[in-house]
């Protein structure tokens, strides 16, 4: 027993020595994030609020499901929908469905596929026409349905898994009691002749096969291209992300063909506003890969501004190639902590300064790059569409900025997203409110009369 003893007292000698070496680079276990064995393409933490629903569920269950719903990947669905999809759309126009998949037992090499309508008269919308996306769950800071959401922080403490994302598939696998949604998309031809088309949904797994009917009734409408629709949409952009998401080099070749694949699924969409930098990082360094200034300034030897415009000019040309065309967004006189960056001439270095707005230094710096911004917009065809970007800074910053702008020259068009002050009202051109705080009805119907 003696020499058990020693043993195990020995042991734990080893190991509180080697607790209490310090070794260079060590990280606090506490600290360390949690590893997987595999590539985890969404996050599966989530549990279900009622497992007892899992029940009963054996077997695959497909249904079309509602366009309007997200299915949870752990909670049984209550579908809204049934075995078939009906669906009715202009020429030009495209409709969607939803399908839902889901077992208590593992599904596997799960795969969806609508291979083409035919019509009465022999006239067809072929595959071309079609797209089938797997619907990935993204985590979310907020619940399902929440109306709280803001750029701040969250009340919440937890996390919420939500479906969103959707991502090109041949097949996927559903683990069993859970939920797989596939988001099924038909582009109505500009061309094709009215009436009634069909086809099926086919999905198919290890082991089984299912239909689901397809009837599409296209009505003799056109809806004129997304370039030419007055609604316009303006979803902001960061360039810089696709290429780190894709580890490529950024305004290569490459980043610029991947990009104008996302900017033309913009303009289908009805995208119509290019957002443009003239600033490095202006919201705090608070996404995956900072928006980088697509406007070099440089502070030259004698104290003079110059500036460059070649990744805006690349950026601006190819959004307008795919057909987002109608107006460009420049941001932003007031960056968040009020940085920005330049090069200084005599060293080649980059500076970063701090400069509030309405200051002399930034009065000066500001002015110079209006009054160069421009005479390169007048040369490029472009000033008329161009908006000064303003983003949800305190009033007072708000207020300096758009009247600096206005006083470089009248001209300049201004579009700012945030909350509803009435001190803005007759002084913007483009005006997004915070969700949940609008401006009152009768200020709507006025900005409406003056359009």
């Amino acid at each position: 027993m003696r020499a058990r003893w020693l043993i195990v007292c020995a042991v734990q000698g080893i190991m509180t020595a080697a607790q209490a070496q310090v070794y260079p680079g060590r990280i606090d276990s506490a600290l360390l994030p949690a590893m997987y064995a595999h590539y985890q393409e969404e996050y599966t933490l989530d549990k279900p609020t009622d497992p007892a629903a899992w029940r009963g569920q054996d077997g695959p269950h497909v249904v079309v499901g509602s366009t309007d719903e997200r299915y949870f990947r752990t909670e049984v669905p209550r579908v809204k929908g049934g075995d078939r999809w009906e669906a009715w759309g202009w020429k030009g126009e495209r409709v969607n469905a939803q399908v839902v998949i889901w077992s208590a037992d593992t599904l596997e090499q799960v795969r969806v596929r609508l291979d083409g309508l035919v019509g009465a008269d022999g006239a067809r919308i072929g595959r071309d026409k079609i797209s089938v996306n797997l619907v990935r769950y993204v985590l979310a800071n907020y619940p399902y349905g929440s109306s709280q959401g803001s750029c701040g922080d969250t009340p919440y403490k937890d996390g919420f898994l939500l479906a969103d994302r959707f991502e090109p598939f041949d097949r996927v696998d559903v683990p069993g009691k859970t939920v797989r949604t596939v988001w099924v998309s038909i582009n109505i031809p500009p061309d094709a002749r009215p009436g009634r088309y069909t086809g099926k949904v086919e999905v198919a797994g290890k082991g089984f096969q299912r239909s689901l009917p397809v009837s599409l009734e296209v009505q003799n409408q056109l809806l004129p291209p997304p370039r030419d629709w007055q609604f316009r949409l303006d979803l902001w952009q960061n360039p810089w992300v696709v290429a780190w998401q894709n580890h490529l080099q950024p305004w290569s070749t490459e980043h610029k063909l991947l990009l104008k694949q996302h900017l033309k699924l913009y303009a289908d969409a009805g995208g119509k506003y290019i957002t443009t930098y003239a600033v490095n990082s202006p919201w705090n360094d608070n996404s995956y890969w900072n928006e980088g200034g697509m406007i070099e300034s440089t502070k030259e030897k004698d104290g003079s501004w110059t500036f460059n415009y070649p990744i805006f000019d690349d950026y601006v040309e190819l959004a307008m190639s795919v057909g987002v065309d109608k107006a460009i967004t420049v941001y932003t006189p007031v960056p968040d902590g009020n940085r920005f960056r330049y090069v200084d001439a005599a060293t080649g270095d980059y500076v970063t300064a701090y400069w509030a707005a309405g200051s002399n230094v930034w009065r000066a710096y500001w002015g110079a790059l209006l009054d160069d911004l421009r005479r390169h917009l007048s040369e490029k065809g472009w000033l008329n569409k161009t908006y000064i970007g303003i983003n949800e800074n305190p009033l007072e910053e708000t207020l300096t900025a758009i009247r600096f702008v206005k006083s470089n020259w009248a001209g300049w068009k201004i579009t700012y997203a945030g909350d509803w002050h009435p001190e803005l009202k007759d002084l913007l051109d483009d005006y997004s409110y915070v969700k949940e705080k609008e401006s009152p009805m009768d200020r709507l119907v006025r900005r409406r009369l003056r359009l």
